[in-house]
């Protein structure tokens, strides 16, 4: 039970274009129907739309309010867990076809961005990888040895180097990669949104998806309010997949991490992407600021979904550890947090949903979720309009990895645990204790309470039960809201669906102890 009485926010809601669409009140009917409006879906959306097909993209928020608006935006065509270990994992003609799908998401990018003029900072720049806080330089560069053979195998352009801009890293061993990228995240989408409404592409928010249907001859999805958009095929890009119960999702496991911006003076810090070597890692990129300033974005702190609720000591660990490598750091200007789902063999799942036809899934970013987003665009369009398309193979999300089955066990250990948490005790002793932004679970009788006090005082009482699989439900004060460890499924403090693979609201809950019942606003 904590309380972060700071409003998290995103960096990149500053001053970006307005993502406004209208809520669907009507049927439709198009070629595909896209479920999901961040860089996943509406890369789909575009390419789908250059080439002639009439899209309809829906989303349950806003257009653009995802996780697409919660990313640091390194646009690495490097594998996030290293190459040394998807070599390990999948072998090197998967680890070299996975590279040259990332840089292939890059270059399309680009392409976009250069053929209609999109104003989003895309930018072309190198990235280091440096060691961890207190790492023996020399135990340093025998893992970096490691990691540079296998990068080299991919034909990953790469180099031994030495010192990045950081105090104390000067004579650091390090590997120095060539053509990566960086952008502003919403600024690209705002491009793609007007490029796939100049063809004819229709988009709505505030509409969530509840069920879908599929035939031989198409599909049909349904919405919350009532109404059915058919079409020939449906892209599920919503994160985690609303589509798909277990397989999937059993395939994967949702991490959180932390990203906070600072002022910094321009050219204090050379432009590129900036990596170390820590477990979980710290990640660093700039962004251009009003006048003389530049943005510093950095982020990490990274940990298992629902698995802590100490958001307000971890922004405090990377303040602390950039301001240890940048002293000249200005203020803090923002800090926000979000939920990537990491495969158990490192590469995204795009492609046919296992158990249907004419159902596609974008799924399992992994750390990468800007190139992933990008890619389906491709991969998705192809196999949608051809059957086919190269580099299916990597991201089959039919695929079972026999060499992943360690981290398959690990990941569903969560789900266990999870379970046996309903045995448990009450975290609080009473609602009544609960100050704004507070959450906590209340044993009441046989059931388990979800109970929280939003930030403007009103008091709320849900089951505890996850609407995706029946997992246990915790508080997360940070971004206050209610997590489910096992899927990644997030509620708001009145229960309702903020991110999938739930697409029903936590039930509302009575206690029936009169101490911990909640109170009412008028009460209050």
């Amino acid at each position: 039970m904590n309380a972060h009485n700071e409003q998290t926010t995103s960096v990149w809601m500053d001053g970006s274009p307005p993502l406004a669409a209208p809520q669907l009140t009507e049927d439709v009917s198009c070629d595909v129907v896209v479920i999901g409006a961040g860089i996943a879906g509406l890369s789909v959306a575009y390419e789908l739309a250059q080439i002639g097909k009439k899209v309809v993209v829906l989303d349950r928020g806003t257009i653009g309010g995802g996780m697409t608006a919660r990313t640091t935006a390194h646009l690495a065509p490097v594998c996030d867990d290293g190459v040394s270990a998807l070599a390990k994992m999948r072998g090197e003609d998967m680890a070299a076809k996975f590279q040259a799908s990332q840089a292939a998401a890059v270059d399309r990018i680009e392409t976009i961005v250069r053929r209609h003029g999109i104003d989003c900072d895309f930018r072309r720049l190198e990235a280091f990888l440096f060691p961890a806080p207190g790492m023996v330089f020399k135990e340093a560069r025998e893992q970096q040895d490691e990691e540079y053979k296998a990068l080299r195998t991919a034909k990953v352009v790469v180099t031994k180097d030495k010192g990045v801009p950081f105090e104390g890293f000067k004579d650091a061993p390090v590997l120095r990669y060539a053509n990566q990228a960086t952008f502003h995240p919403l600024k690209y989408v705002a491009g793609l949104i007007s490029e796939i409404e100049a063809q004819g592409g229709r988009l709505f928010s505030d509409t969530p998806v509840m069920d879908i249907d599929e035939t031989d001859n198409g599909v049909r999805v349904k919405t919350a309010g009532g109404r059915v958009v058919a079409a020939q095929h449906a892209v599920f890009a919503t994160n985690a997949p609303t589509c798909d119960w277990v397989e999937i999702h059993s395939k994967m496991a949702p991490y959180r991490t932390y990203a906070m911006a600072f002022e910094l003076t321009h050219g204090s810090l050379p432009d590129a992407l900036y990596w170390d070597m820590a477990d979980p890692y710290h990640y660093v990129r700039l962004q251009r600021g009003q006048g003389n300033k530049d943005i510093l974005i950095a982020g990490g702190a990274d940990h298992k979904s629902g698995e802590a609720d100490d958001g307000a000591v971890r922004f405090e660990a990377i303040e602390a550890w950039i301001r240890e490598r940048v002293p000249k750091l200005g203020r803090e200007v923002a800090r926000w947090s979000g939920q990537v789902l990491d495969t158990i063999d490192y590469c995204g799942f795009i492609g046919r949903d296992p158990s249907r036809k004419r159902t596609f899934i974008a799924t399992g970013d992994s750390g990468q979720g800007m190139t992933h987003g990008a890619l389906a665009g491709i991969l998705l369009k192809n196999l949608i309009i051809y059957g086919a398309g190269e580099w299916s193979d990597v991201y089959d999300p039919a695929r079972k990895p026999v060499s992943a089955a360690m981290n398959y066990i690990k990941e569903n250990v969560t789900a266990i645990k999870n379970f046996a948490e309903y045995l448990m005790p009450s975290e609080i002793a009473s609602a009544d204790d609960l100050k704004p932004g507070e959450g906590g679970i209340l044993r009441d009788g046989l059931s388990k309470v979800a109970v929280c006090r939003d930030m403007g005082g009103a008091l709320h009482a849900r089951s505890a039960i996850c609407t995706h699989l029946g997992c246990h439900v915790h508080w997360n004060s940070t971004e206050q809201c209610w997590d489910c460890p096992c899927h990644g499924s997030q509620f708001g403090p009145d229960g309702d669906v903020l991110n999938g693979p739930a697409i029903a609201p936590l039930a509302e809950a009575r206690l029936s102890s009169p101490r911990s019942a909640p109170k009412t606003e008028a009460a209050e």
